[in-house]
């Protein structure tokens, strides 16, 4: 092959490849305009619509909201759900898996390269024997030849120019669809670290109203043995030796209930952090106080809130990833162009194999186009777009459910609050009213029946308040969760490192 004709192939290679270059600049299928908007006086307004006056101050909230509650033990538990929990772990393989998927997506962008190799060793038959069957042995034809062996080697490659942005599309409808992945780990990490939460709170408060249950029952066995003396000197009846006996026995079947829900949120909190039930409780089976509130909570406003809610953030990536499906089957109605090469070489000797006159060479465009499916290929664009106003959909619902879980954590953590306040007050009144009953009933001016009932209205008064003290923290972290916080942390991000693939 001359200069000349090499210089000509090259230039036609050239313009043939351009041209693939300026088709594949068309993309067909809409584009993203990004998601519609929701509620836009809700979600565009400076403050969510059941703000408490009090409790709560305009201000972006810490993403490791549990940090505020001063407690270590709570600390340590969320980090090592964070970092051990089957939920997690599962969501972190499904983050690698999409962008796995994404990776092979774009390297269909790119050309497929193959190399082979073959050494062939044959023998043809004898076929003048078959022709000249029956005659004399000095008349036989030329005898078939001994084995021959053929040595082959090459590269072929084949390349789908993406003339109109099928593939691109099927790219971006990948990568979105992996953000949208990468946000569910989010969304677990959130709802881990608020369900660890109220798993501690629950096990202190457990802890809490035990304690004052195997207290009060104490006090009343106290009372009880004072009593039985009393009879015995003469100085009291039998019926309240059996009153008290009651109230000593009502307040003791309490303790057996609150000690079992005590090992139930010791093994819940054990698996939460991915360990075996029972591990948990020499760390945590002590008795602690609850968790200490802040005077005042930081709340973000509704604009924050939607921007760093995991589960809004998935949903509209979801709905990107749908819109760009709709352009990659739209790609189908229009031809595919695929260039074929292959470059080898072939020998009878394996020495002989890499000689220029045993050089081969072929070149092929491909040109494919599906004129007539019968409304294959429109079934799967209307499908696509069915999807995409469904993912549309469930944003939509997305948003409208992350304002109404806020303004409703907002409004219960601001009642909460009031109602502690007046149990509180009624703790105290009680407490005061059952130490004065308790100094007249052994200065023998007040009756039995009435230092038993303010003391079981103190024993009630005190339960409540513990329970009140948890329902408020609980609150608290009902609030920080509908926030969408509890995912930007230091293991998030080394989670993310680790499932970024190479």
């Amino acid at each position: 092959m001359t200069a000349t004709r090499y210089s000509r192939i090259s230039c036609a290679a050239l313009s043939a490849f351009a041209a693939a270059c300026t088709l594949a600049a068309c993309t067909v299928g809409p584009d993203y305009r990004g998601a519609p908007a929701v509620a836009p006086e809700a979600a565009n307004a400076a403050s969510f619509l059941r703000t408490p006056a009090q409790g709560v101050t305009p201000a972006r909230a810490p993403s490791q909201w549990w940090l505020v509650l001063n407690d270590p033990q709570l600390n340590t538990l969320i980090e090592a759900a964070l970092a051990h929990n089957p939920d997690v772990r599962a969501a972190q393989a499904r983050l690698r898996a999409s962008r796995a998927q994404l990776q092979q997506q774009r390297a269909a962008e790119l050309p497929k390269v193959g190399a082979s190799a073959a050494a062939i060793r044959l023998r043809q038959p004898d076929l003048s024997a078959l022709t000249s069957s029956g005659s004399s042995s000095g008349q036989g034809g030329a005898s078939g030849g001994g084995p021959v062996t053929f040595y082959t080697a090459g590269f072929d490659a084949s390349w789908e120019i993406d003339l109109f942005g099928g593939t691109r599309r099927a790219v971006e409808a990948a990568s979105d669809e992996a953000d949208a992945v990468n946000a569910d780990l989010a969304d677990t990490q959130v709802s881990l670290a608020a369900e660890v939460a109220q798993a501690y709170i629950d096990l202190r408060d457990e802890q809490q109203r035990l304690a004052i249950a195997q207290r009060t029952a104490q006090l009343q066995q106290e009372m009880l043995t004072l009593t039985e003396q009393r009879r015995a000197g003469g100085t009291a009846a039998e019926v309240d030796v059996e009153r008290l006996t009651t109230q000593v026995e009502n307040t003791r079947s309490t303790i057996t209930p609150l000690a079992a829900q005590v090992e139930i949120s010791l093994d819940q909190l054990a698996v939460l952090t991915g360990k075996a039930p029972g591990a948990l409780d020499a760390e945590l089976a002590t008795a602690q106080p609850l968790p200490a509130l802040p005077a005042s909570v930081p709340v973000s406003d509704p604009t924050t809130m939607l921007a760093q809610r995991p589960d809004i953030r998935a949903a509209e990536r979801r709905l990107a990833s749908s819109n760009a499906q709709i352009g990659e089957h739209v790609a189908d109605f229009l031809p595919k162009l695929t260039l074929f090469g292959d470059l080898g070489f072939s020998a009878a000797e394996p020495g002989h194999l890499f000689r220029k006159s045993n050089f081969s060479w072929v070149g092929a465009p491909y040109l494919q186009w599906n004129v007539f499916d019968f409304g294959r290929t429109l079934g799967a664009v209307r499908g696509a777009q069915a999807s995409r106003d469904e993912a549309e959909a469930h944003y939509e619902k997305a948003v409208l459910a992350a304002l109404q879980d806020a303004n409703a954590s907002l409004s219960r953590y601001g009642y909460q609050r009031e109602h502690l306040v007046t149990l509180q007050k009624v703790q105290v009144s009680a407490e005061r009213s059952a130490t004065l009953m308790r100094q007249r009933y052994r200065a023998g001016a007040s009756s039995l029946v009435d230092l038993l009932d303010t003391q079981r209205t103190e024993f009630a008064a005190q339960q409540n308040v513990v329970s009140g003290q948890a329902d408020l923290l609980k609150d608290f972290v009902s609030l920080q969760k509908s926030l969408g916080l509890g995912w930007q942390t230091t293991t998030t991000a080394t989670a993310e490192t680790a499932a970024t693939p190479g």
